[in-house]
């Protein structure tokens, strides 16, 4: 079987579609020898495994969600003469009419529609919203099968594309791998003995407005804690430190925003913080308070979308909307060690459930199954 799969998105960034392609090779090198694989890259990764001889590159300096994806790749993979394409994104050209899954992640841009959302201006975020309600429609209608990151995920599909029974067979749930950052022993970050912590982007469906007025009252019993901040710096990481440096004034030194941290100190973040906060108000999975279980910190976490399906009873749970709910379980957590150590020991057990070489041999075998 000819297998070709896009991974012009290809990088070790946590989460999302890169990091998804990097662990898919990774793990179908370990365990397919038989079928042909054709990798789809703009260019070679400089992280790129050694490949088996069953598996070669071509490079296709197309970009993604661009007009050439739409009619230069299409005449590409017919050329190729594939048995089978597999998008690991939902960005499946129009006029590629041949065998393809699609992995569909989330249904962000579904569920949070707002300009709030994006830093394009009205024109081009609308030209970009019809785009994308066009893309994905296809690839929900198109596909031979939809790979859904979790359940939550595969009735979010159903639900907004209005898919019948029959049609709905055709989801699959295959869950996310998760893999850990490296503990260095000699490194320590240089924080506070009392924090809580966040890691993740500051995009508007996270939530972290309301983390950041909830903490502003929680330190009003507790002025011995702070909150630490981990994400990359962008426009909305920006405009939250903003907001934050005036709702606290005297006390903005309270919330520590840290940035981009790389995975070799990351780890020390999570062991020396009291707890990890996930207020998130939608998740396609939900990678960082996985990793937070690794490394023994207790989780409160949104009780929304996929978070109680891939946490299971692995956390504490909250109303991302009521902020007493959460004041109310962050006290929970802070003076009872006995929740903490039963949180911790079942994150212990949560996390084996999610391997990325179990993700790899589930998606191989629903290649087999298509004809």
């Amino acid at each position: 079987m000819k297998i070709v799969i896009d991974m012009r998105i290809y990088g070790p960034e946590p989460g999302g579609p890169g990091r998804y392609n990097q662990k898919l090779l990774e793990n179908l090198i370990k365990i397919d020898t038989h079928n042909q694989y054709i990798l789809l890259f703009k260019s070679k990764p400089d992280n790129l495994p050694h490949l088996p001889m069953n598996f070669s590159i071509k490079i296709v300096n197309i970009h993604w969600y661009s007009f050439k994806e739409q009619f230069i790749l299409p005449f590409i993979l017919n050329k190729i003469k594939p048995d089978l394409v597999h998008f690991t994104h939902f960005n499946v050209p129009l006029f590629y009419n041949k065998a393809f899954v699609v992995t569909i992640h989330d249904l962000i841009m579904t569920r949070f529609p707002s300009r709030k959302t994006s830093t394009l201006n009205k024109l081009f975020f609308v030209i970009k919203r019809l785009a994308y309600n066009i893309t994905i429609k296809h690839a929900v209608k198109k596909s031979k099968n939809i790979i859904a990151i979790s359940k939550f995920t595969a009735q979010d599909i159903i639900k907004y594309f209005k898919l019948d029974n029959k049609q709905a067979e055709k989801i699959k749930t295959i869950h996310n791998g998760v893999d850990f950052p490296v503990v260095e022993n000699n490194i320590k970050a240089n924080l506070p003995s009392k924090y809580l912590l966040y890691v993740g982007n500051a995009y508007p469906h996270k939530n972290l407005y309301f983390l950041i007025k909830a903490f502003k009252k929680f330190i009003i019993s507790h002025p011995e804690y702070y909150l630490v901040l981990v994400g990359n710096k962008n426009y909305f990481y920006n405009k939250l430190k903003d907001y934050t440096n005036k709702l606290f004034d005297q006390q903005k030194e309270k919330v520590i925003f840290a940035g981009f941290v790389p995975d070799n100190k990351l780890a020390s973040y999570y062991n020396q913080a009291t707890a990890y906060v996930f207020p998130s108000l939608y998740e396609g999975f939900g990678l960082p308070p996985l990793e937070a279980m690794h490394f023994d910190t207790p989780v409160l976490s949104s009780d929304q979308s996929c978070m109680p399906e891939i946490l299971g009873n692995a956390a504490l749970y909250f109303d991302p909307k009521n902020k007493e709910d959460l004041l109310n379980k962050l006290e929970q957590i802070i003076s009872g060690q006995d929740l903490r150590n039963k949180l911790t020991n079942t994150g212990q057990e949560q996390i084996k459930l999610y391997s990325w070489y179990k993700t790899a041999q589930e998606i191989q075998q629903l290649y087999k199954t298509i004809d």
